[in-house]
């Protein structure tokens, strides 16, 4: 039952081209466009109930590189310098044109993840480029991420605020670049030098922020940490960030900040899913449980819960956070 619900309202944020409003396509706060990533993370929880709308939404996501592969030929033979010469982060969900507004757009965990995505498909036998369009701009993606050298390269990060190098990131795009690599042409030092910068700011997830929710990607759906790391990984978090709503991203966030730091729901299931695959019951329980409790009346996921815990924003339902729950009542 509760599935079916999460599945509803997940559904409801569908558009004509296959992809996913972050939020409401009725959302008055801009969450009505696409963000790459947030779409990728609704394909984990899809991938469960209807393998067919998540392969749809990485057609989608390779039709908006397509569009726009001119930029991405420019990016590889011109490092980019300024935010708007990288891939963009979010997109019109039914023309797939950029936004063009000042945005945090270097967000490379994003091409990262979606490389990741596409290698855990054919990995599995599922062959979700149709033809060689798709090859060709996938292998671009390779390219992309060595010319923007991703290993050393300050991005907004997987909360598109300042600019500092993150381990999220990072991670993402080594996570991305091994799985792709039995497919693809992807050079051996491009995954090396990913590797030792990822060593070096972990635990941490960038010189300003020890312990961040962002964190939690290198452990699930990436897994590019050894099980110490994630431990270490998962005490700091479980200490600092945890509350009774969500998982606030950071100590000091100041979005959506009243009273104090905003309490992300999508947390809960996300911690739930990683303990469930490390063989820990009780807090898969107890993680279910939180996520099952932060659902407003309608039974929908929001965004985030204010730090008092009792009113959440306009931004329900979150489609991350909804399929975070799908995957982790599934899994």
């Amino acid at each position: 039952m509760v599935v079916s619900l999460c599945v509803a309202h997940l559904m409801n944020l569908r558009r004509e081209t296959g992809l996913f409003s972050a939020a409401s396509p009725n959302a008055k706060t801009g969450y009505d466009k696409a963000w790459i990533r947030d779409n990728l993370y609704v394909t984990l929880g899809l991938e469960f109930v209807n393998q067919e709308t998540a392969i749809r939404v990485i057609h989608s996501l390779l039709n908006i590189l397509l569009k726009h592969e001119g930029k991405i030929d420019w990016a590889i033979n011109n490092k980019p310098v300024y935010a708007y010469q990288y891939i963009h982060a979010r997109y019109n969900p039914l023309t797939l044109e950029e936004y063009w507004d000042e945005w945090g757009n270097k967000q490379n965990d994003a091409v990262g993840f979606l490389l990741w995505k596409i290698g855990d498909c054919l990995s599995k036998g599922i062959n979700v480029l149709r033809d060689i369009n798709d090859r060709r701009i996938v292998q671009k993606l390779v390219y992309y991420l060595r010319s923007i050298e991703y290993w050393h390269d300050p991005d907004n990060g997987m909360w598109e605020e300042a600019e500092e190098v993150h381990a999220s990131s990072i991670g993402a795009c080594v996570a991305g670049l091994e799985k792709i690599k039995p497919f693809f042409d992807v050079p051996e030092d491009l995954i090396k030098k990913g590797m030792v910068a990822l060593r070096e700011l972990l635990p941490c997830e960038s010189k300003s922020k020890h312990v961040d929710l962002a964190l939690l990607s290198l452990i699930y759906p990436f897994n590019v940490v050894s099980k110490k790391q994630a431990l270490t990984i998962l005490s700091n978090i479980e200490r600092e960030l945890v509350r009774e709503k969500g998982v606030i991203r950071y100590i000091g966030d100041k979005y959506y900040n009243k009273g104090g730091e905003a309490q992300w729901t999508m947390g809960f299931p996300w911690l739930a899913i990683i303990y469930k695959q490390m063989g820990n019951f009780a807090k898969y329980k107890e993680y279910v449980q939180k996520a099952l409790n932060a659902m407003n009346e309608k039974g929908e996921l929001p965004e985030l819960y204010y730090a008092d815990g009792v009113e959440h924003n306009e931004n329900t339902p979150l489609g991350w956070s909804q399929s975070l729950l799908i995957a982790a009542l599934m899994i």
